[in-house]
């Protein structure tokens, strides 16, 4: 009897834990301090030959779940060092969304070029700079045919394949986009250091690794929360290869982070929510604050319909 002193006492504390948790299920609203609204600036910039847009808003309280209102009045220019400078004008129709729009045949950027960003708005300036990296060409994209473990049932997943150029240090961003409609859950945000996952992963100058060339793929679920497959025939995929900088890598990583939670119990045992980086600031260091990102990309792209 001695012996099952032990297994008695834990299985008593297990019970008393579960209790506890099922009583833990009272709805509560916390009341959050507010916040003085600061500016925001999203300032993704790359060379496809389109429009290259930055949008200024106000940070918004956590719980008002609105589109954020644009932030008119803002002179916006972003210059290189080889002395060439693009100014990006506000939409008439949309207020907070600046654009510079490409003569015929031009586009946005040179690899190996360094951009200074400048915001003027209400008497304050404010900066950020940035590198356009190189970028690797995605060789092709195919289509694996698998089936769901215990059925007949057909899993098609896609896969592009690409080698890195050689010398450490180059960071991307890989983008897809099914059917036109671009993969944006915090689940398929899909970054790379060299061809692996971070530094001092012995992956430069190789073919990506599987885990990022099967990155692109849709993670939808049923009603009843039964993953898809993420192709039928007919679909189409479209993948793109961004070259973002170390600062902008880190910073998507932690935007995943706090972005894609598990809810309910595994909470408990996330990391804590917090504000991501920004790399833009005020000139003036007693000035009004800033959040965001500002960064200039090269990118390759490739797409290819899925037809069995």
């Amino acid at each position: 009897m001695k012996n099952l002193m032990p297994v008695r006492n834990v299985l008593m504390a297990v019970g008393i834990f579960s209790f506890v948790l099922l009583g833990c299920e009272d709805k509560i609203n916390p009341t959050l301090e507010s916040a003085t609204p600061i500016l925001a600036v999203d300032g993704w910039l790359n060379n496809k030959p389109e429009s290259q847009v930055i949008l200024l808003t106000r940070t918004q309280p956590y719980f008002e779940n609105i589109v954020p209102p644009g932030v008119s009045g803002a002179i916006i220019t972003v210059s290189d060092d080889h002395n060439k400078t693009y100014s990006f004008v506000e939409d008439d129709t949309n207020p907070g969304k600046y654009q510079w729009k490409p003569a015929v045949g031009e586009v946005f950027g040179t690899v190996g070029y360094r951009y200074k960003l400048s915001i003027q708005l209400s008497g304050e300036t404010y900066e950020s700079s940035a590198y356009m990296g190189r970028v690797p060409l995605i060789d092709s994209i195919s289509f694996d045919k698998d089936k769901r473990l215990g059925t007949k049932e057909e899993i098609i997943r896609g896969e592009f394949w690409a080698t890195d150029p050689a010398g450490p240090g180059d960071t991307y961003w890989v983008r897809s986009y099914k059917n036109g409609v671009r993969l944006n859950k915090p689940s398929e945000i899909v970054v790379a250091y060299d061809a692996g996952f971070s530094a001092g992963g012995l992956t430069d100058g190789v073919v990506f690794i599987t885990p990022l060339r099967r990155g692109i793929n849709a993670k939808d679920k049923d009603s009843n929360g039964k993953s898809l497959s993420p192709f039928l025939a007919g679909d189409s995929i479209n993948v793109q290869i961004h070259s973002i900088t170390l600062a902008a890598f880190n910073y998507l990583k932690e935007v995943q982070v706090q972005t894609d939670r598990p809810g309910g119990f595994q909470e408990l045992f996330s990391k804590p929510l917090s504000n991501v980086s920004t790399n833009i600031s005020n000139v003036n260091p007693g000035g009004n604050k800033v959040v965001g990102f500002f960064n200039v990309s090269a990118v390759s792209g490739l797409g290819k319909r899925y037809i069995p």
